[in-house]
């Protein structure tokens, strides 16, 4: 399993952009999660933040092993999402991985993960 929080720079100019993308993956969600069964995907979630004027996303997931990379998928909301990422997310920004220091998830919650 791999437990995983990252932050990405949004390009300048892009926030009400950001804004439309997470209001589309919010108004599609049906679509969203069944696209993180193959993924297997246990928990996505987006959070958003302006540090001296820039805005950043951060993706915290947890996720099993063995899943389809959402580059790789099929589907149209995965397109979508990738078209909304590239026109968004920030290329001359390296990612930022936070370390991961202490996970907490009841055993029967893993259970159900696995």
């Amino acid at each position: 399993m791999n437990i995983e929080l990252m932050r990405f720079r949004v390009k300048p100019g892009k926030t009400e952009r950001v804004d439309q993308w997470l209001q589309f993956l919010s108004s599609n969600m049906p679509a969203v999660l069944e696209t993180l069964e193959g993924e297997r995907m246990y928990v996505e979630t987006i959070f958003s933040e302006t540090l001296d004027g820039a805005q950043y996303l951060y993706w915290y997931s947890i996720q099993g092993r063995g899943g389809t990379e959402v580059r790789d998928s099929a589907h149209w909301i995965d397109a979508k999402h990738l078209e909304y990422w590239d026109e968004c997310i920030d290329p001359e920004f390296t990612p930022q991985t936070l370390a991961t220091r202490v996970s907490m998830i009841p055993q029967r919650i893993l259970e159900q993960m696995q």
